[in-house]
């Protein structure tokens, strides 16, 4: 059991609320949070969304950030080296 303190304001809220959907207060406050919880989720795990979409899909390496300075120059000397 879980008892919530809330401001005069947001009891009112959810007094009316809960009157103009006909749930009960306990019903309204349940789907709050789940609503709640997977949009957090979502948010705080981003790359678990797109983890398939990072990496060496593209290039063919997984090694792009260390180095990427001489690999550019070497790059551009051969794209400019008539």
């Amino acid at each position: 059991m879980l008892n919530v303190r809330l401001s005069k304001e947001m009891e009112e809220k959810l007094n009316k609320y809960s009157e103009l959907k006909d749930m009960s207060k306990t019903s309204v406050v349940k789907e709050a949070l789940a609503q709640y919880f997977s949009r957090k989720e979502a948010v705080d795990y981003p790359y678990a969304l797109g983890k398939d979409l990072f990496g060496h899909e593209g290039s063919g390496s997984t090694d792009n950030a260390s180095g990427y300075k001489s690999k550019l120059k070497k790059k551009l000397s051969e794209k400019h080296s008539h």
